[in-house]
């Protein structure tokens, strides 16, 4: 007798890095979206969306991390073999936007945008290959104005997410300062110079402060460092004199007014780049303190770089102060939920035009995780979906009414819609969550009525009850009531369960 072939079936599995989201999550972002978003249009930036798809020569080579084969993107090629990637970030597709429409955009042109992005990235944890940001940018200005408006910006947006003062600060630095620390000893800046690579390995070693400390960084921008994987990162290769102006500079401190100027205008004096980066940063910081954001809000920190190659000037960053505990059980700052910075060439790239800009990007899943540790994270009131009951499977059209009328009347419903019987229905409202159900057999059409069984006061009644007859003579939450008074009925009981 031949042996049947084994039917080869696939494995209901995600790839590593993506996960799925559940309904209370996803209520939950969408709140927090609208709250954003209401920021946003405040400040007078207007929503832009452009396609997941971008040509991979327009997205440029700008991550902050290539440990991938593809240089950290997905990509395919099109019916024409032209390479073509989802987007990494919401930047550097607003800069081909404002390329292929520079005439006819408003400049400044301001924007905002939100979506999702992907990463062709080592994923660990807490860190996704597919993720959301919500992004502004000013593009068509030299004015430090605009970078000292994003940070206020980034600020008010925290507030309005729900953390306080004290809980977050927005940090700020000027990669012109470090580019002129670089300068004065001896490594040449040009990103397209021959020292290019090592000086963004140098970048990449420094914005990488606050999760390796000094002396993790230390080892990067030396011969390289070995992590607790044993994976090893190559260094920057510099000398211990070089690396350690490098660490004095990132060393300066927090902003604590004229001091930190005073000490980091020593780190640059006569080199033009990191004078007109100190200068830009007191711009900065003058502002932003015209406007009532103090330190606590606001704070000039030199160890902020941004591993992205592409900004130019000003550098922003947006930092949970609050501490949690690990999964060592050590008690560690939350840290970055987002950053930007100012990148006057990425539209150049395309049009040969100037085009100054500046922007922020939000990391919208670690918003989201970090109010849920805080006990803060609130999503529309949404109550599960009254279910009706199907009692007669012949009769589909009356139950049919039943939930037209109360979605009618504003109430989340639904039909059951499977083929079994009432204890089968009854565990599937169970299961949805259910306020409560709504049951209309012979004998409550004979009567023009309908059966409404509280599920929640149901559950409570249930845990005092004693034996099935107490049960049977009781009914507790069941009652019944005209077909008329079908909407307001259950409205009621909504509105005894609306917390």
């Amino acid at each position: 007798m031949a042996k049947k072939n084994k039917i080869k079936r696939p494995l209901a599995r995600l790839p590593k890095g993506f996960r799925d989201f559940e309904a209370l999550e996803i209520r939950g972002l969408k709140a927090m979206l609208t709250k954003i978003e209401q920021v946003y249009e405040s400040y007078g930036f207007e929503p832009l969306e452009t396609p997941a798809f971008e040509f991979t020569d327009a997205l440029g080579k700008f991550l902050p991390d290539q440990d991938r084969p593809n240089a950290g993107v997905f990509s395919l090629q099109d019916e024409d073999d032209q390479w073509m990637s989802l987007r990494y970030d919401l930047t550097a597709p607003l800069a081909r936007y404002v390329a292929q429409n520079f005439d006819t955009v408003p400049k400044p042109f301001r924007r905002y945008a939100t979506g999702t992005v992907w990463r062709n990235e080592k994923p660990g944890p807490g860190r996704f290959r597919q993720f959301t940001q919500f992004d502004a940018d000013t593009v068509g200005t030299e004015s430090i104005a605009a970078d000292a408006e994003i940070c206020m910006l980034a600020a008010e947006t925290l507030e309005a997410l729900g953390f306080e003062r004290g809980e977050y600060r927005i940090r700020v630095n000027n990669r012109k300062l470090l580019d002129g620390v670089l300068e004065s000893i001896g490594i040449d800046v040009d990103p397209d110079g021959a020292a290019a690579e090592q000086r963004l390995t140098v970048l990449r070693a420094v914005d990488k402060l606050d999760r390796l400390g000094v002396e993790g960084v230390t080892m990067l921008l030396g011969d390289g460092r070995k992590d607790a994987s044993g994976d090893f990162t190559k260094g920057a290769g510099l000398e211990a004199e070089r690396i350690a102006r490098i660490v004095e500079f990132v060393s300066a401190g927090e902003a604590v007014g004229g001091t930190l100027f005073d000490t980091l205008g020593g780190l640059v004096t006569g080199n033009a780049r990191g004078e007109a980066g100190l200068a830009e940063l007191q711009k900065i910081y003058s502002l932003v303190r015209a406007a009532g954001f103090d330190e606590d809000r606001i704070a000039i920190d030199p160890t902020i770089v941004r591993g992205l190659d592409y900004y130019t000037g000003p550098v922003f960053e947006a930092e949970l102060t609050f501490e949690i505990t690990d999964d060592d059980g050590q008690k560690i700052q939350f840290g970055s939920v987002g950053g930007g910075g100012r990148y006057d060439d990425l539209v150049a790239r395309f049009t040969g035009r100037p085009a100054p800009a500046t922007g922020f990007s939000i990391g919208v899943s670690r918003l989201q995780a970090a109010l849920q540790v805080l006990g803060r994270a609130t999503g529309p009131a949404v109550h599960a979906p009254v279910v009706v009951m199907v009692m007669d499977y012949d009769d589909l059209p009356r139950h049919q009414a039943l939930v037209s009328r109360l979605r009618a009347a504003g109430v989340r419903a639904e039909m059951y819609l499977g083929t079994s019987g009432l204890k089968a229905q009854m565990k599937y409202a169970d299961k949805r969550g259910a306020p409560c159900v709504v049951i209309q057999g012979e004998d409550e059409v004979a009567k023009g009525e309908v059966q409404i069984k509280d599920l929640i006061e149901g559950a409570k009644a249930a845990q005092s009850i004693k034996d099935n007859a107490e049960w049977k003579e009781v009914r507790p939450a069941q009652f019944s009531v005209p077909v008329e008074s079908l909407e307001r009925a259950v409205q009621d009981v909504l509105s005894r369960h609306s917390d």
